[in-house]
């Protein structure tokens, strides 16, 4: 059967025909399963006789799907239609590198960035044990963001580490070609390729360096009116001067393309990733057309001597000159450069979410957490140099990523796991349950740190997941309710992290170490801190964004901080920062950020009937049962958050705690005499409560280890309902504290899973709450006392479960941002629900699963909601070269 439009090859549903080469047919699909575009490349069933061509189309589709690197063209599946085998990869749009030259040349700065793209690609490879073979413009792809993707491993070699042609461990074919059989593309074959020896990755950096030259010279460095001829200049002759044909050439990148183009295998650069330290070298040192750029010998060739001894001091020289030198380069003082600043606006319709390592550690891509229009987070991804960001597929109800080391990958949080994904895309790969997100941070050895509890210390897990080690521990005499936000240091080993504690003096940035666990404080904070190549620290004082001189080799603070940037935003439930710094020097701040809201009365179709007036950073509105007084939280970023009291006739507020910590989760008792509400003033989040009339002191109601969450008390006054962070794996759990002498608990629900945001039925006998047992959050109701059977009320999600007053109805909020109304009735021991029905779309202001609900219900059929308050979109600001703005 041909393949035409709306053929069906497994799951992929044929759009298009893109275009046709000597590997296959290449077409335009549609994944019906994951709602996709994708590209399919088909042999015809005609070739499918041909073992050889079988062969080479089977060894592209299993050397590339073993690779996983934003440089390469990435592999999503394998199948057969009709006899004739297909590989389905991801869907680029832009052109090739063939097409984007056309007999031109590129600018030098532009020349590099691919060339530098096209080596970290060409490194994963060879470190695979994969040699392309037939690289040339043709298999180099250029995405409209500027990105560089390699096509086509149909050429691919396996090889071990020393050179024998045997298969490795990756899951791949064999290509055993013979000696003296010739493989490649004329004019950008290597020496021995030409001769038909065993060839290695040198071959692809001889192609390499053919193609870099074509880029600059506008020329092929290897021509001639026949094959015969081009194999005979690639075997003896050297292409001209590049310095020749392009004047404004720096001398140090010609050497470099020379000592790629070298005829002896052994003469060329060592490996890939040299070939990338050499560029990263040459881009650092902000290569411009018109200027000479010099860069270490070591970097560029190799001395080969006739003398052994005089050999092994070559080899021991550029063993210590060659990281010397990247060092040098990358740390040299900014102040010789310009300092640009300009701003980055979240997409259209869209605003920045919670704050996530904005900048990749090699300065060129930029993460982002936006709010879409219906309200929830997802993460985007923005090449410095593009107008367009793009959203990351699986990262939808996520937050606060952070980037692996070299800046393939980004591991994230999202619905109680720690995830991770290439930066490109793909697969989303499950690492380690995580409670809430509260920062993490990945060293070169593949070990991710990061903070999982709600009010807890610092785990590590392997960056291919695994099992979780504690590593830091509050320090209770130090009334510690959190270790938040750690970055590791450039040794792998030493981290910074944010020490949350009752006390401002004692809260700050601390330094720790994996193989130790002693710890001291740098410096005095509320927010999170991050180290900035080459040796800074940036950290916040009252807002004002300041770096101070810290040797991470002594890990000591010197000299005096600077002031770098005012008015920066951090978050003060947690001390998340919003500013990130690169390696290269890009640093990525905003300013002015709050999440202001307003409590407003609307009716059951949404319509909005009335406002109390207030605008603040409010959460957690609470009507108390005589519907006269609200008790809410209002956050401030130089006292924590406190309990205030809104009088409804009045529309006049009073403070009801005055504790520099952070207070939330306010609830009324049944006769509104007091207040129950959850802060870590001496630590943990424990339960306090105080009367509502302001006299009298707030008294501790129930302290222990576990962080504590109040979320409903009985309205026959008995009970308290609270959840109780039980540790990473084991979940979030609900208990009930009797408000007797005895303060008995009472566990309610406990599982592996999260249970939250729990209430009770107006006759206590039952309790709703959410769990997250299916995968994502659902409302559940089960009798109280505990009994048998628990009822699902939510289909496609829910959160923040409220009664109606007599108990037969039951609201929460959808995912898709609808108020949901389920008619429910009991019967003794039985429960039944209806079908949810959709009241009105509704944006509340959702906190986090500790926090409590976001809209109370009246009596009468009205709801009081915490709406936020629309306010412009506040940009990003990126600065570069930002240290040259330090006072020297």
């Amino acid at each position: 059967m041909p393949v035409v439009e709306g053929t069906r090859l497994g799951p992929y549903e044929v759009v298009s025909a893109l275009g046709a080469g000597g590997m296959g047919e290449v077409y335009r699909a549609r994944d019906t399963r994951l709602g996709r575009d994708v590209a399919v490349k088909v042999l015809p069933a005609s070739f499918s006789s041909d073992k050889d061509r079988l062969h080479r189309f089977q060894q592209e589709a299993c050397a590339a799907g073993a690779l996983n690197h934003p440089n390469i063209l990435s592999i999503y599946d394998v199948g057969a239609h009709d006899g004739a085998p297909y590989v389905v990869s991801e869907l680029l749009e832009g052109e090739t590198l063939r097409k984007r030259l056309t007999g031109t040349t590129l600018p030098q700065r532009r020349a590099i960035d691919y060339a530098l793209q096209l080596a970290h690609g060409l490194a994963a490879a060879h470190e695979k044990g994969i040699v392309h073979r037939d690289l040339k413009p043709e298999n180099i792809f250029i995405t409209k963001d500027g990105r560089l993707k390699i096509l086509d491993f149909g050429l691919a070699k396996l090889i071990q580490a020393n050179g024998s042609e045997r298969q490795t461990d990756v899951p791949t074919r064999r290509a055993d070609t013979e000696p003296g059989v010739v493989m490649g593309t004329v004019g950008y074959m290597s020496p021995e390729q030409v001769r038909g020896q065993s060839v290695d990755h040198r071959s692809d950096i001889f192609a390499f360096g053919a193609i870099l030259y074509e880029i600059l010279s506008g020329q092929r460095a290897f021509s001639g009116q026949s094959a015969a001829d081009m194999m005979s200049a690639i075997l003896r002759e050297d292409p001209p001067d590049l310095s020749a044909t392009n004047h404004n050439v720096s001398p140090a990148l010609e050497r470099l393309v020379d000592h790629c183009l070298e005829k002896n295998p052994n003469e060329r650069f060592h490996s890939a990733r040299d070939l990338a330290f050499a560029l990263e070298a040459l881009s650092a040192s902000a290569v411009s057309s018109s200027e000479t750029v010099t860069i270490p010998a070591p970097a560029v060739r190799r001395f080969v001597t006739r003398e052994l001894i005089a050999w092994s001091v070559a080899i021991l020289l550029l063993l210590i000159a060659v990281p010397l030198a990247i060092i040098w380069l990358r740390s040299r003082p900014a102040s010789h450069g310009e300092v640009s600043r300009f701003y980055i606006y979240p997409p259209e319709k869209t605003s920045f979410g919670g704050a996530s390592d904005f900048i990749s550690p090699d300065g060129r891509k930029l993460l982002f957490t936006v709010i879409g229009t219906d309200g929830f987070p997802q993460l985007w991804i923005r090449w410095i140099d593009s107008l367009v960001a793009q959203p990351l597929p699986g990262t939808e109800v996520s937050s606060q990523g952070f980037w692996s080391p070299d800046s393939r990958f980004i591991a994230f949080f999202s619905k109680g796991k720690l995830r991770k994904i290439d930066a490109t895309g793909g697969p989303v790969q499950t690492l380690a349950d995580a409670q809430t997100s509260r920062g993490g941070t990945w060293n070169k050895e593949g070990v991710i740190l990061f903070a999982p509890t709600f009010s807890g210390g610092l785990y590590r897990v392997s960056a291919a997941g695994g099992e979780l080690t504690a590593v830091t521990k509050l320090d209770v005499s130090r009334n510690e309710s959190g270790h938040y936000w750690p970055q590791f240091l450039p040794d792998g080993q030493h981290f910074l992290y944010l020490v949350r504690t009752s006390k401002k003096e004692t809260t700050g940035i601390y330094l720790s170490s994996l193989d130790s666990p002693e710890t001291r404080m740098l410096v005095q904070s509320d927010a999170g801190a991050r180290f900035a190549f080459p040796a800074y620290l940036l950290f916040l004082k009252e807002r004002a964004l300041m770096a101070q001189p810290f040797d991470a080799l002594k890990l000591q603070l010197s000299g005096e901080p600077s002031l770098i940037a005012e008015e920066i935003s951090y978050n003060e439930q947690n001390g998340r920062s919003f500013f990130c710094a690169s390696d290269n020097g890009v640093l990525v701040y905003r300013t002015g950020i709050r999440s202001l809201s307003r409590l407003a009365w609307v009716d059951r179709s949404g319509k909005e009937l009335g406002s109390l007036g207030q605008v603040d950073e409010l959460f957690s509105p609470a009507l108390s049962r005589d519907e006269k007084k609200v008790a809410m939280i209002r956050a401030d970023q130089s006292s924590g958050s406190d309990i205030w009291l809104l009088d409804i006739a009045r529309q006049s507020s009073s403070r009801l705690t005055f504790d520099p910590a952070l207070d939330s989760n306010p609830v009324w008792s049944p006769d509104g005499s007091r207040i129950v509400f959850s802060s870590n003033r001496l630590g943990p989040y424990d339960l306090y409560w105080k009367q509502s009339s302001g006299a009298g002191n707030e008294e501790v109601l129930l302290k222990s280890e576990p962080a504590k969450f109040v979320t409903d008390w009985s309205s026959d006054g008995r009970f308290i309902l609270y959840m109780e962070a039980s540790g990473i794996t084991g979940g979030a759990d609900l208990w009930v504290l009797s408000v007797s002498e005895d303060q008995k608990r009472i566990p309610i629900v406990k599982s592996t899973f999260d249970e939250s945001q729990a209430k009770f039925s107006p006759d206590t006998h039952w309790i709703a709450y959410v769990s997250n047992e299916s995968g994502i959050p659902q409302v559940y109701v089960q009798k109280f006392p505990p009994g048998d059977g628990k009822w699902m009320v939510s289909i496609n999600g829910g959160r923040q479960p409220q009664w109606r007053y007599d108990g037969k109805e039951l609201f929460y909020y959808g995912l898709d941002g609808k108020l949901m109304a389920v008619a429910v009735k009991t019967d003794g021991n039985n429960f039944e629900a209806g079908t949810p029905n959709g009241l009105f779309a509704a944006r509340f202001v959702v906190g986090q699963p500790t926090f409590g609900a976001s809209y109370s219900v009246t009596r009468d059929g009205r709801f009081l909601v915490n709406l936020p308050e629309e306010l412009p979109a506040t940009p990003a600001v990126i600065v570069q070269n930002w240290t040259a703005t330090l006072k020297k």
